[in-house]
């Protein structure tokens, strides 16, 4: 009966832990960009800028109204007849007058305006596009950057938890040299020290990790902040064969924000046409379909009843507003600096690429530095922990040693880091960010 309650619990145990789901950077994406929320309210602004393409909107299409009414007047009448001069009066006259019918304008014509007024909905249903895929292109950025940080802060807690274990084991060891007088209390105090100093920054670390965990979900917008989250990678992964000239080339052709600003570029030329076509001619037409009926208390006729259709045309040019000069000038300032825009925008990346450049080359020849360092560090080390254990080392060397192979490690572990953070960087500027998603 016990062994089968073990097993039982055993393989509870086994399907909790394989139950446990382990995030990818690219599963971790894919669910950001799915629940996050404000992925999701810049793709529904983006369909209102697809809903606003209609041709009613541009003003292609006629309105048609639908109305009915009723008049009545109550009046006390005189007459005089122009003859006799004979009057007559009559008190409590009352006419009455119902209407009902349809009625189309229709503008036909209105200086190119309606025509302008589509492409800018059609602009402007593009550049929704494009500021989606610039906050898509930021979160991606931004969760890449939060999963490898996350990466990190577990690698430096497993930097410190060794530490850790190498002051336990010295504690240890100068606790048994202490009993038998190799020791003095000034050692055994100094390692003790240095051990709780060692478990507080592992405690601190643990904070720093959990802070990380936290911040992932909620970038992902999960239900649960104190979601786990187990990563299925445990290194940091580098692209260290990047190239400045394809990375150029592809900031050019693919940059969200140039193209956002080459489209404000457009729209600022759209309206221009727009106040342009005050300088031509409308048309516009006119049309209804309805009924009308009269009744009259005193009138030769006593009723009346109307129905048929009209119809109208109404051409008209506007000669004088005394605006339109100032506006089109205005217009020509508006895309004179949407071009000025668009040329300190291209300089700007430039040279945001180029820092980005320098600072990622220059990570990556510390990397390779720091990896000498630390076979170096490892090697002291190894040197100090033996002569320590023959007794020809002072526990401050001993210590010394041991921070100089953390700091090693360390070091390391932050130019990983601050390669990737370049990586990604000039990947954003490069429109080339979506890569993490393949």
């Amino acid at each position: 009966m016990k062994r089968t309650i073990m097993t039982f619990i055993g393989c509870v145990v086994i399907y909790g832990v394989s139950a446990q789901q382990s995030y990818t950077l690219k599963s971790c994406l894919e669910i950001g960009l799915e629940q996050n929320y404000s992925i999701r309210m810049i793709r529904n602004e983006e369909q209102v800028s697809k809903n606003n393409v209609t041709l009613g909107n541009a003003g292609y299409l006629p309105t048609l109204d639908l109305s009915a009414g009723y008049n009545g007047s109550l009046n006390d009448t005189e007459t005089q007849a122009r003859d006799t001069g004979e009057k007559s009066r009559t008190k409590g006259v009352y006419d009455q007058t119902l209407n009902a019918g349809l009625n189309l304008n229709w503008t036909l014509f209105d200086g190119f305006k309606i025509q302008a007024n589509y492409k800018r909905l059609k602009e402007l249903e593009r550049q929704g596009e494009t500021t989606t895929r610039l906050a898509i292109e930021d979160f991606i950025a931004e969760l890449t950057a939060e999963y490898y940080n996350y990466i990190q802060q577990q690698i430096r807690l497993k930097n410190f938890r060794y530490a850790m274990s190498l002051s336990k084991e010295r504690l240890r060891i100068v606790e048994e040299r202490y009993i038998v007088g190799n020791f003095s209390r000034l050692d055994l105090q100094q390692a003790r020290v240095d051990y709780n100093a060692d478990r507080a920054q592992y405690m601190k670390q643990q904070e720093s990790v959990e802070t990380s965990r936290i911040r992932l979900n909620e970038l992902m917008a999960n239900p649960d902040m104190n979601q786990s989250v187990q990563i299925s990678d445990s290194i940091i992964d580098l692209n260290t064969v990047l190239s400045y000239e394809q990375l150029w080339e592809a900031t050019l052709n693919n940059n969200a924000t140039l193209l956002k600003s080459a489209q404000n570029k457009t729209l600022a030329t759209l309206d221009m046409k727009t106040i342009k076509s005050r300088n031509y001619p409308y048309l516009r037409l006119n049309t209804g379909y309805g009924y009308t009926f009269n009744k009259y208390d005193i009138s030769p006729t006593s009723k009346r009843n109307n129905l048929g259709l009209n119809v109208g045309l109404t051409i008209g040019i506007n000669l004088f507003d005394g605006n339109r000069r100032r506006e089109i000038k205005n217009a020509r300032i508006a895309i004179e600096n949407a071009q000025l825009k668009q040329e300190e925008l291209t300089q700007a990346l430039q040279a945001d690429l180029s820092t980005l450049w320098h600072a990622y080359q220059n990570n990556i020849n510390m990397l390779k530095l720091e990896r000498e360092n630390l076979i170096a560090a490892i090697e002291n080390h190894e040197i100090a922990s033996e002569r320590y254990m023959l007794g020809n080392l002072s526990g401050i060397e001993m210590r010394e040693a041991q921070k100089s192979l953390l700091d090693a490690e360390e070091r390391i572990l932050s130019a990983e880091y601050d390669t990737k953070i370049c990586e990604i960087s000039l990947l954003q500027i490069s429109g080339g960010i979506t890569q993490y998603l393949h």
